[in-house]
């Protein structure tokens, strides 16, 4: 007699990029509200505003707008916040606030540079998982950019 078990995976995926700024300034990236606005979201799609009180149980809130003109709001708590090195924190859309998943961004000296890695999970299906691995693509690209 055998007994059939099912198991939930929760779609994620892992994104790594090398970058041409210390451990510090890529933190700051991620953490100071008037740097996240300058690079913070996909290709096209424009930050209105930030809030980040990186400690852990502190907050975060971006608000973007699409070239369409729709905003898109997006918030989170910090779950492990490790200066220059680490950052966890909760991630949902206003619209759909019960789907909440997880994000961690570990910040790796490299050279005269830094690794970042990027981990998002627990999505509530692939189809989301596929259209954040997209925007977070676009999003490393724009903080590449300002970072050089």
């Amino acid at each position: 007699m055998s007994i059939a078990t099912s198991v939930l995976i929760e779609p994620s995926f892992t994104l790594k990029r090398r970058l041409k700024a210390a451990p510090a300034e890529v933190y700051a990236a991620w953490t100071d509200p008037e740097k996240i606005v300058k690079w913070f979201g996909p290709e096209q799609i424009e930050t209105l505003r930030a809030q980040a009180d990186a400690r852990v149980g502190g907050g975060f809130r971006i608000v973007m707008r699409s070239p369409d003109g729709e905003e898109h709001d997006v918030s989170g708590i910090y779950r492990e916040v490790v200066p220059n090195k680490k950052l966890v924190f909760t991630w949902a859309w206003r619209s759909t606030p019960e789907r909440e998943s997880i994000v961690t961004v570990q910040i790796k000296p490299d050279g005269r540079g830094s690794l970042l890695t990027l981990i998002h999970e627990k999505f509530f299906d692939e189809g989301a998982r596929d259209r954040h691995q997209e925007g977070w693509t676009g999003c490393l690209d724009k903080l590449a950019r300002y970072l050089s």
